[in-house]
Order: C-alpha cells, then sequence, then structure tokens
C-alpha cells in the first residue's frame, strides 16, 4: 500500500470516528462504556496507520538519500586539457578511496593521502563526501536539525541578541531629547563531544561486496542523530546541548497545568507566542500525545487535529504543522519558531580505529565522533506547557 493510499485510509477511519462520537456522546459530551470501546478501537487503528506512514516515509527518504550520487556534478570551468578543476584534500577521490581501504585492511593500508585527514586524537576525519551524505542522514532522522538553525564553528561562537532596544518617543517643538540605553546579551555556543562506537566482523570488512560505506554513514547517522534529538530536546547543557525544554535555558513556560487538557489551552499555547514568531511556528510533542488531542474541538465544534490528506504533507492542529518525537517529554507541548534554536558543529565528523579491544573475537571496532552544541537564542521564540493529565480531556 502507497503512502497516499495509507493517507487516504486514515482520513475516513478518522472522519468515521469523528462522526461516532458526535452521534453517540450524550449532552455532556460523555460516551458509553460500549460505544467509547468502539472508539478507541477507531483511534488504535489512526495510531497503526500514522506509524505506517512514517515508516514509509522514512524508508523512502532513506532509499532516496542512499541512492543518491557519490560524486557531485562538475560545475567550475574545465582546464585546457579537458579535465574539470580537480578535488584536493578531504573532498578528492583519492582521499575516500584510501579511507575505504584503510577501513578494509583493519588501517594497514594507511596511505600518505589520508594524512590530510588526520585529527587531534588520531582519528581520520571523515571524507567530505561522506560528511555531507552522514548530515542528509542526521537531517532526516532529526527533526531539531531539520528545524533548527546550523552554524560551523572552529572555536568558541557567541551570538549577540538585544536585550533592549530603543524606544520612539513624542517631544513638543524645540523640547529636550531623551536617551535610552540599547543593552545585549549573549549567547555561547560551545562544543559537546558526541560518539557512537560500533563492531563490525574482519569478513565484512574484506568483502567488497559488501556495501562497508553505506552501512557505516547509516548506522553512525542512526545513532548521532537519536543522541543529538534527545540532547536538543531535553539536555541541560552540562555535557550535551540545551534542549527546549529544559527548565532553564529552553523556552518560556507559558503554562503549567493541573486539570484536563481542554481546547483553550491550546489556544492560550498558540497565541501565548508572539506574532511575528507564529507565522513560522510549528508544535513539537510526543507521539503518545496526539491520541490526547485527537478529541479537541474548538469553539465552533470543530476537531482542531486535522490529518494531512497529501503525501508531503504534514499533520496541523489548529492550522499549524505538528512534528513529534519519541524524546519530546509525555508531559509537555512546545509551540514556537525553532530556527531560533542555533546548532554549532564544531569542525568535521572523524573515524577513529579501535585496535585490539575485539581482536580475540574476530571484530574491529570503529568509533565515530563528532563536537557540537544546541541552544535557544530566544527563550520567548518557544512557548512550553506542562503537566497535564494523559487521556483526561475536556471540552
Amino acid at each position: 500500500m502507497t503512502i497516499q493510499e495509507l493517507m487516504e485510509k486514515r482520513a475516513k477511519v478518522w472522519e468515521a470516528a469523528k462522526n461516532f462520537v458526535d452521534a453517540h456522546e450524550n449532552e455532556n459530551g460523555v460516551l458509553s462504556a460500549e460505544d467509547s470501546a468502539t472508539y478507541e478501537r477507531m483511534e488504535a487503528e489512526i495510531e497503526d496507520l500514522t506509524k505506517a506512514i512514517d515508516r514509509h516515509r522514512k524508508a523512502e527518504e532513506m532509499e532516496k538519500n542512499l541512492n543518491q550520487p557519490v560524486n557531485q556534478p562538475l560545475t567550475g570551468k574545465p582546464y585546457a586539457g579537458g579535465q574539470g578543476e580537480p578535488k584536493t584534500g578531504r573532498a578528492s577521490d583519492e582521499y575516500r578511496r584510501a579511507m575505504l581501504n584503510a577501513l578494509r585492511s583493519n588501517f594497514r593500508q594507511v596511505s600518505n593521502t589520508l594524512q590530510e585527514g588526520v585529527d587531534a586524537d588520531g582519528g581520520y576525519l571523515v571524507p567530505e563526501e561522506y560528511d555531507r551524505r552522514l548530515i542528509d542522514v542526521l537531517n532526516e532522522e532529526n527533526i531539531m536539525r531539520r528545524l533548527a538553525t546550523r552554524i560551523v564553528t572552529s572555536g568558541e561562537h557567541k551570538i549577540n541578541i538585544a536585550a533592549t532596544k530603543p524606544a520612539a518617543s513624542w517631544i513638543e517643538e524645540g523640547g529636550a531629547l531623551t536617551f535610552g540605553d540599547a543593552t545585549f546579551d549573549q549567547k555561547i555556543l560551545d562544543a559537546h563531544k558526541l560518539h557512537v562506537a560500533i563492531k563490525v566482523t574482519e569478513e565484512l570488512l574484506y568483502d567488497n561486496a559488501f556495501n562497508l560505506e553505506n552501512y557505516i554513514i547509516v548506522q553512525f547517522g542512526k545513532a548521532l542523530a537519536n543522541a543529538e534529538e534527545d540532547a536538543f530536546l531535553n539536555g541541560n547543557g552540562t555535557g550535551k546541548p540545551t534542549g527546549i525544554f529544559d527548565g532553564t535555558g529552553g523556552g518560556h513556560l507559558l503554562n503549567t497545568l493541573a486539570v484536563a487538557l481542554k481546547s483553550d489551552d491550546m489556544l492560550d499555547l498558540v497565541y501565548g507566542l508572539k506574532r511575528p514568531y507564529r507565522k513560522n511556528a510549528s508544535f513539537i510533542m510526543n507521539d503518545a500525545t496526539l491520541p490526547s488531542l485527537r478529541k479537541l474541538k474548538d469553539n465552533n465544534g470543530a476537531y482542531i487535529w486535522q490529518p494531512a490528506y497529501q503525501a508531503g504533507e504534514p499533520d496541523r492542529i489548529l492550522g499549524y504543522k505538528v512534528e513529534t518525537s519519541a524524546y519530546a517529554p509525555k508531559d509537555g507541548i512546545a509551540f514556537g519558531d525553532y530556527s531560533y534554536y542555533n546548532i554549532g558543529d564544531r569542525g568535521n565528523r572523524s573515524f577513529k580505529q579501535l585496535n585490539e579491544l575485539f581482536a580475540g573475537n574476530g571484530m574491529i571496532g570503529f568509533v565515530a565522533k563528532e563536537r557540537v552544541d544546541g541552544k535557544l537564542v530566544l527563550p520567548e521564540a518557544v512557548q512550553i506547557m506542562l503537566e497535564f493529565p494523559q487521556n483526561v480531556i475536556s471540552k
């Protein structure tokens, strides 16, 4: 079944579920136990179809990713000899081939070409073509890398922020000028170390039929992306990035609910965000939160959750896009413009060999590492709502 067919089927189930609730709830908006069980079965089917749609999307994105050409198209002027401008350093084909040969030979065949890429800790920097493709994997697997602003840094990166701005005032003709102070704040992107290690059998390294390159890119990319997304959402800034849900360095806490979530609370969350940020805003929440929102209606009796009907379109709540993450807290919802979350990548990623650790098992260990930080530079750009009872909804 295609993504479009799955989305059409989910839309039909959703319409049936809405009609069922409207037809069977009593004057207080309550379903009987039997009707509630029927609705829950419909909701479970919607959840299953949503998960199937997400699986198909990820599979298509990954296949598209891995089918991209390794080399870049020729865009520079050719030399007189008819050859295009040669790549140099880590971008060269020679460096890429040398890296593959080194990997397959357990780094027993290390050419001088790789000396261009030796990092400070003894690893070998990822060839540029690998690095771009690994970034593609991180972007696809990590919602924050897709939504945030990425900065490549070579050292500590300082971001200046206008804390107070000058204000205009009316004065009489010939009156004295009044002066206000413009003050500035500063955020610093540091570099926190993240690594992932894998074991590969010697047979796979020596087997040219096995696509070692794509295996390493995909596996390292997924592991790094998962750890990054968790930190970009929940990190406390100690040894890792500061997440948007962090209590001190994250978004602005708009409300902490002690009673059941209502549709008015979602409206308060939307309009608690300043208008300039709303035009590019979206929701971030845990997948488990969506079922609680599907029963909510606005004051006109319309459901606030709208499923996507076309492939490539996101689900929406109150007209705004919904991003879900398994790492978002189950007791919180974020709404904001996440381009004000800055991700600072310090340099490039690198591979490192683990020489003897798994030698007795016929395995070879490799480590990929990166240095990265993330901070929300304007807390007012993201509003947070926390601590509402799950699966308890008021209309």
